[in-house]
This record gives structure tokens, C-alpha cells and sequence, in this order.
């Protein structure tokens, strides 16, 4: 599957992250009108598609790493309790 380069308006993971934080939180403030909710939850739909396809691309990258290297083993993360 050949990945598309991203494109120059296109915000990296963090800032895609960071937008999609701040509509979900004026989305929970109900102050905006039904049409600016509306708006807001459309450009969060596609910044939660744009932020998936960047982890998609993460995960493919450090599948190639790991077949370059077979002494490198992939496992779940288990985070420190």
C-alpha cells in the first residue's frame, strides 16, 4: 500500500491532536449554535480520520524497521503500574 505524502497544510499528529481536543471541548461548552456544532463536529470527523491514518503510517513504518532487524521483537506496551 503506497503511503501518500502529507500534504504542507496538513497538521502533524500532535496539532491534529490539539484541535480535536479544543472542538470536543466547545462542542461540551453548548454554547455554539446548531450550525457551528455541526461545522466543528464535521472538522472533527476528519481530523480523528487524519490522526488515525497518522498512527496507520507509525505502525506500517515500525512494522518495516522490525522486519529490517528480526532480532527486534514487537509486543504489547505494558504500561508501569
Amino acid at each position: 500500500m503506497a503511503r501518500k505524502p502529507a500534504e504542507k497544510n496538513e497538521p502533524d499528529f500532535e496539532n491534529t491532536l490539539k484541535q480535536l481536543e479544543e472542538i470536543v471541548s466547545r462542542l461540551e461548552n453548548n454554547n455554539l449554535s446548531l450550525e457551528e456544532a455541526l461545522k466543528d463536529f464535521e472538522q472533527g470527523i476528519k481530523l480523528a480520520q487524519l490522526g488515525q491514518e497518522r498512527l496507520q503510517q507509525a505502525e506500517q513504518h515500525i512494522q518495516i524497521l522490525l522486519q529490517k532487524n528480526e532480532s527486534a521483537k514487537l509486543s504489547d506496551y505494558q504500561a508501569e503500574e
